[in-house]
């Protein structure tokens, strides 16, 4: 674009002035010469005397000097020339300058965010890669807190519960008792455990409570920890107490009051339905896989929820078993032991709706995007090992 500019003013500047045409003066000289035959005509025959005749050559002679001075063309000037050298010199300074305040070089060659596309994510073996290199670095600066911090939700991300158990360790041992680092420690060593808070995972979420009373996340696991304990009253207190923290309508608030009707009522919930295998090891056997059309939409280390819930009633999970997208397809068996409170599990009920849920996120509460599947109803103990394909998208 300089260039272009720079070709249209600089030819016009370039050129020489043009010589002024002297036609002019060449006709004020003919005129002269038939003025001054007319006067020495006019003297020969007598029709002027000595000293008009040399009266008007006089004044012919001083017109024709005055006529000759206004058409002498002015002398060139080089100012146009010293213009152009100025010119190619400013405006390429100039445009650079403006440029490089205004405007952006990474234009030339840009980016997949300036063009709008969104970059493709990285692989999993990327993120191991990636995670492996921050592993060995925390090695070597084993009192880098925020290093292991960021180790810990790595290895949480990548569903590797152990390690990120062990790199939250460290930063409590930095940190000491900061509340999100005892729940996050709390949080790995109970998916380390079968999701199982008590113990260690329990008296983490306490010293939390202590500190910060009306912690919504401490609520909610101590609560849980509770009911795995079979302390069904004091985690309904402290459920009670989550419920009025969380916003009204929600869709948390509602499964912390579906989790309390539950408990409140447990004595009649828990009672097994015609056909329950009541005092029995309750189990279904499930073959869980994602629909080829979904697979694209779903990343690799994305939680995978698979669990039971009641055919009416709460919808608090009856078992409940986590994997990872890379896992699927799989056959995975829910049983009493994997049960989210004592008081309510499997071998309650006679029949159960089964679930199948991928998260990103790994939020307990399913989400827009979320993928889904289910079976509708199965009984309590069906051996038929059913396929249960996940070929929904949550709205």
């Amino acid at each position: 674009m300089v260039a272009l500019a720079l070709a249209f003013i600089l030819p016009p500047l370039w050129r020489q002035p043009p010589v002024a045409d002297d036609d002019a003066g060449q006709r004020n000289l003919t005129i002269a010469r038939q003025r001054l035959n007319e006067l020495n005509e006019q003297l020969q025959a007598g029709a002027l005397t000595q000293a008009d005749y040399d009266s008007q050559r006089g004044e012919l002679e001083l017109a024709l000097s005055d006529d000759l001075a206004a058409d002498k063309p002015p002398s060139a000037k080089p100012a146009g020339r010293w213009l152009a050298y100025g010119l190619v010199l400013v405006i390429p300074l100039v445009s650079a300058g403006l440029y490089a305040r205004l405007g952006s070089f990474q234009a030339v060659e840009p980016t997949p965010e300036m063009l709008g596309v969104q970059p493709s994510a990285p692989s999993l073996a990327d993120i191991e890669k990636m995670v492996g290199k921050l592993a060995a670095r925390m090695q070597a600066n084993p009192d880098d807190a925020e290093g292991w911090l960021m180790l810990g939700k790595s290895y949480k991300y990548l569903q590797q519960f152990p390690k990120a158990a062990e790199a939250f360790q460290q930063a409590y041992r930095l940190l000491g008792d900061q509340p999100e680092v005892m729940l996050l420690y709390a949080d790995a060593l109970a998916y380390a455990n079968d999701e199982q808070l008590v113990g260690k995972p329990a008296a983490l979420i306490a010293k939390v409570l202590a500190l910060q009373p009306d912690n919504i996340s401490a609520l909610w696991l101590s609560g849980r920890a509770k009911a795995q304990a079979g302390d069904t009253a004091a985690a309904a207190r402290l459920w009670r107490k989550l419920a009025g923290l969380l916003p009204p309508g929600s869709p948390e608030q509602q499964e912390v009051q579906d989790m309390l009707a539950q408990i409140e009522s447990s004595p009649n919930a828990a009672r097994p339905s015609s056909g329950a295998q009541t005092g029995q090891t309750a189990s279904i056997t499930v073959q869980v896989s994602l629909a080829p059309e979904l697979q694209k939409k779903a990343q690799p280390s994305a939680s995978v929820f698979i669990y039971a819930q009641a055919l009416s009633g709460s919808k608090m999970p009856l078992a409940i078993v986590r994997k990872t997208v890379a896992d699927l397809p799989l056959t995975v068996t829910l049983s009493d032991a994997q049960a989210m409170m004592p008081s309510l599990k499997l071998s309650d009920f006679a029949a159960v709706k089964l679930l199948a849920r991928v998260t990103q996120s790994g939020a307990a509460i399913a989400q827009a995007g979320d993928l889904v599947g289910s079976i509708e109803s199965i009984a309590v103990g069906d051996h038929t090992h059913p396929t249960l394909l996940i070929n929904g998208v949550v709205k």
